[in-house]
């Protein structure tokens, strides 16, 4: 069959290395919330794929992430044998190390395994770094980039 057709063979690969820009208001602490509804990594005892939803919520510094490198880098899991606690607590480590943000929070909300599931929550703050006073507004649904 065509190669053309079938669009050709796919030049992304998986990677650890994480992009970043500059803040584009780094005077203003405002809340970046993304969500990640296709994380994989393997279960390190049996092998078996682990599925999860990643949310990512930061108030960045001077440095933002990538949404690319971000989505490459996730995808570095997909075969790696991680326990839920310790891949959370590597993806927090990650990004605080490349972004440097004022606060960050992982939250990872794994399926169902053996009848349980699983759901690790891992926060930075920046050495003195105090949120603003909370306003009380509408939230984002969850999947609420979610249309049909």
């Amino acid at each position: 069959m065509n190669e053309q057709l079938l669009g050709g063979k796919p030049t992304a690969e998986p990677t650890k290395a994480l992009e970043t820009f500059e803040n584009p208001n780094s005077a203003r602490d405002f809340h970046i919330h993304m969500e990640i509804p296709e994380f994989t990594c393997l279960c390190p005892k049996t092998g078996q794929p682990d599925f999860a939803v990643i949310y990512l919520d930061y108030i960045p510094n001077k440095l933002c992430v990538e949404l690319k490198s971000l989505k490459l880098y996730m995808w570095s899991f997909r075969d790696e044998g991680c326990f839920h606690e310790a891949v959370t607590n590597q993806i927090l480590d990650d990004l605080v190390s490349a972004i440097d943000p004022k606060f960050m929070r992982v939250t990872a909300k794994f399926y169902v395994r053996g009848g349980i599931f699983t759901n690790v929550v891992a926060e930075h703050r920046a050495a003195g770094w105090q949120p603003q006073p909370y306003v009380e507004l509408s939230q984002f649904s969850a999947q609420s980039n979610i249309r049909g």
